[in-house]
């Protein structure tokens, strides 16, 4: 093997800091069971609805399911923030379309938090606390360090929290107007249809962007070396304490 055929230890960091990156995104969106979580209530919702227009059936069946995949984690002892997340949107899709006896109403609460979630990515970004920074650091255990200790990871933060809220503004622009337009059948088909791909895009455009940043600061690590200094320091100080006592004992003593 020639030495341009050795990885370096540049690249092999590269490779590191990449696979940290796309395990700290997975954990963070919950990876394709999370998707799928997200997905499947309101694909039965609309499923049934399109067969036979029963809009208490459809509900109560998008909120079963809901709370199945809840008691399947809770049983797994796995994760449940995803699953929680997804039982309170179909709960409070039930809520607005059971009040108003309209079933497009199904779908108008996770309509309007996409709307302002979209919002509150490009708002943080323009004030230089980016949302999916606040998100993301405690994942990658650098809290709130890249603000002001790491610029090329805010600046990543920054494009990240940009494509996400641009993303989901390009969503609601397409649903809010099918949602006075459309009928419910329609509306619903194209949000599902619409679920996975502006995820998985501003998913992967975080994972370039960060993947091209400095690594995080491991603020943990930060303090647990400068706990074991400190303690070192009190040893130290200790035996020093201790060493000057005997001297002086032992010139007391003579």
């Amino acid at each position: 093997m020639t030495s341009l055929d050795k990885p370096t230890t540049e690249d092999t960091s590269a490779d590191d800091a990449r696979a940290v990156t796309e395990a700290a995104l997975f954990e963070a969106f919950g990876g394709v069971r999370g998707m799928v979580e997200t997905v499947l209530p309101g694909l039965l919702f609309v499923s049934i609805y399109t067969v036979n227009k029963d809009l208490h059936m459809s509900a109560i069946a998008a909120l079963a399911v809901a709370l199945v995949m809840v008691v399947v984690r809770l049983a797994m002892k796995d994760t449940v923030k995803h699953a929680f997340s997804g039982v309170f949107g179909v709960a409070f899709g039930v809520v607005f379309a059971m009040m108003t006896g309209n079933a497009k109403d199904f779908y108008l609460p996770g309509m309007l938090y996409t709307l302002g979630l979209a919002l509150a990515y490009i708002v943080t970004a323009m004030a230089g606390v980016p949302l999916i920074g606040l998100m993301l650091g405690p994942v990658f255990k650098e809290n709130l360090s890249w603000r002001t200790r790491n610029p090329g990871r805010k600046k990543a933060y920054t494009k990240a929290s940009w494509a996400w809220g641009l993303i989901l503004l390009g969503k609601s622009a397409i649903l809010f107007p099918l949602y006075w337009w459309a009928d419910t059948t329609q509306l619903g088909w194209v949000l599902v249809a619409l679920k996975i791909p502006p995820f998985l895009l501003a998913v992967y455009l975080t994972w370039v962007f960060l993947a091209k940043a400095p690594p995080p600061i491991d603020v943990f690590a930060e303090m647990e070396a400068e706990e074991r200094a400190e303690e070192e320091r009190k040893t130290a100080a200790a035996r020093e304490n201790d060493g000057t006592t005997t001297a002086g004992r032992h010139r007391r003593e003579s």
